[in-house]
């Protein structure tokens, strides 16, 4: 597995122009535990959707997210759902619970190039989770699932739309992420890729592909503190 105590090496992000960060369980640590409040909502959209009770909702949801990346996308391609509502739905949710990190801004913004946001998620989420961590304004743009035709990651198709779109050239470019699987196609394209995981890698209930273990050899680093990594990832970058 990446060593999580391994530092930022110059020789990998000196290069980089455009900078890639996945949102949930990324931009703010798991433990503040934000993505429980949508993974409850997600379940009870189930459940009404389909009568079912909570526990074999959320046994068909989490089923949909591990088979095709995004319960969204399971719903869509079994049920026909409008995922415009659903996204609405799973999104109501208080964000007020997510604190500021004047750090990872300061970081960011530290940071040569371009900066994104490529997320599973709407932009209406990311812009309220950013705006409460206070780094909206860092970013110089969010990528979303409407932007991908709803087409999640890992599907080789959302980074294609997220390439299209933006205009990066992958050997210039490094990525941020929770999911490892998320990763493997950034690292296959050419991207320097960064794993974030919790603290003390403490996954709780999370299912098994959302762990860093296995094969890693897509991931070239690791870190349980994306404000300290990125800050020094910029220092190295930004001095001679």
């Amino acid at each position: 597995m990446t060593d999580l105590a391994k530092m930022p090496a110059k020789a990998d992000f000196a290069h980089i122009e455009d900078w890639v960060f996945d949102l949930d369980n990324t931009l703010y640590p798991h433990e503040i535990n934000l993505f429980a409040q949508i993974d409850r909502n997600m379940t009870a959209y189930v459940a009404a959707l389909l009568q079912l009770d909570p526990v074999a909702a959320r046994r068909l949801q989490k089923d949909y997210y591990r088979d095709h990346g995004t319960t969204l996308q399971g719903l869509m391609i079994h049920h026909g759902i409008d995922p415009n509502d659903f996204l609405e739905k799973a999104h109501a949710i208080d964000y007020s619970v997510v604190p500021a990190n004047p750090a990872l801004g300061e970081a960011i913004r530290a940071l040569p190039g371009r900066k994104h946001i490529f997320t599973n998620g709407s932009v209406a989420h990311a812009e309220k989770t950013a705006a409460a961590l206070g780094i909206l304004d860092d970013f110089d743009r969010v990528f979303d699932i409407a932007a991908s035709n709803f087409v999640p990651k890992p599907a080789e198709a959302a980074y294609a739309a997220f390439l299209s779109n933006s205009g990066i050239d992958t050997r210039h470019a490094a990525m941020f992420e929770d999911l490892p699987r998320n990763l493997a196609q950034p690292k296959a394209l050419g991207m320097t890729t960064v794993l974030v995981v919790p603290q003390n890698l403490d996954y709780g209930s999370s299912q098994a592909f959302e762990r860093a273990t296995g094969d890693t050899n897509h991931i070239d680093y690791l870190t349980d503190n994306l404000a300290g990594f990125v800050g020094a990832v910029a220092q190295l970058v930004s001095h001679g």
